[in-house]
């Protein structure tokens, strides 16, 4: 998988000489990091994506880790014998959905995450929407994408109302690294199931985050003869939904993403988990790992 040829000490040092200034550009900045896919399976990975957040802590910038987890909330509802049910991508939730997903999301994944940092030597801190009041939700309304007269109930799916970022803040200063599960909740205190990807570009832009990282299981956004396009402006992403190159479960990450670009993050990078440290490769050296998105 990885090249394991040992590296002289002068290569070494050659390496870190190179981080050096993007060290020093980010130092005390925010990155929002989307992590899902198989960066969040395989467990080299999972290994490789704890001690680069350990790291980019270390060396004073501030991750902030935002998780999915839907082949592990498929697996969940499969023991219970339900069948999860899909509609335009979106998982429909009903009441006992929710509550699978708030155990698996809130519990399994997230403290997996939180035990795999802290293993690397980080001091991570699991929470929800709900802890400090982070994320006021609402029952999202889906139109028929053919016919937007129709609308779909897709039960317990929220969309974001309002984000409250002041309990990552006070994590951040003192030296924890928060890993967010992207639940939020209602008026009434219901709880709703929202897109990972939406969580954290929204966090992005509330936190004025210098990047927004999202890992995906492709090398990045592609064209249609699958060439990668490492950097894309609005203007192009504007014209890749009108052809049709974007499409399918690209659509909330890339709407998302450019969102969060359009509303003050630095740069929004849609990396390739399925490289072993790609976090650090794509802030601390010059080489592109993905599709670099600017808002002009």
């Amino acid at each position: 998988m990885s090249d394991t040829a040992p590296i002289s000490p002068r290569d070494k040092a050659d390496i870190l000489a190179q981080a050096l200034p993007y060290i020093r550009k980010f130092h005390g900045k925010t990155m929002v990091i989307k992590y899902g896919g198989n960066a969040m399976t395989d467990p080299e990975l999972q290994k490789a994506f704890a001690e680069d957040v350990v790291l980019l802590k270390l060396v004073g910038i501030n991750p902030v880790v935002v998780h999915g987890g839907g082949p592990q909330i498929e697996n969940a509802l499969k023991r219970l014998g339900k069948k999860g049910e899909f509609i335009q991508g979106m998982r429909v939730t009903d009441a006992e959905t929710m509550e699978v997903v708030e155990w698996v999301l809130g519990g399994e994944v997230q403290q997996d995450i939180v035990g795999l940092i802290n293993q690397a030597g980080g001091k991570a801190v699991g929470l929800t929407g709900r802890d400090g009041g982070m994320i006021r939700a609402q029952k999202l309304k889906m139109m028929d994408s053919a016919n937007p007269s129709i609308e779909h109930d897709v039960g317990q799916v929220g969309d974001i109302v309002s984000v409250d970022p002041s309990v990552v803040k006070a994590l951040q200063d003192d030296a924890f690294i928060p890993v967010i599960s992207p639940i939020g909740f209602g008026v009434n205190n219901e709880s709703y199931n929202i897109n990972a990807d939406v969580v954290a570009a929204k966090l992005a832009t509330v936190l004025k985050a210098e990047k927004l990282m999202m890992l995906t299981n492709i090398s990045g956004v592609l064209d249609k003869a699958g060439q990668l396009l490492t950097d894309l402006t609005a203007r192009r992403i504007d014209e890749l939904f009108a052809d049709g190159t974007i499409s399918g479960g690209m659509l909330p990450k890339i709407a998302g993403a450019l969102d969060a670009a359009k509303s003050g993050v630095n740069s929004v990078h849609i990396i390739d988990g399925r490289v072993p440290h790609v976090l650090l490769l794509e802030i601390l050296t010059e080489q592109a790992y993905g599709t670099m998105i600017r808002s002009h």
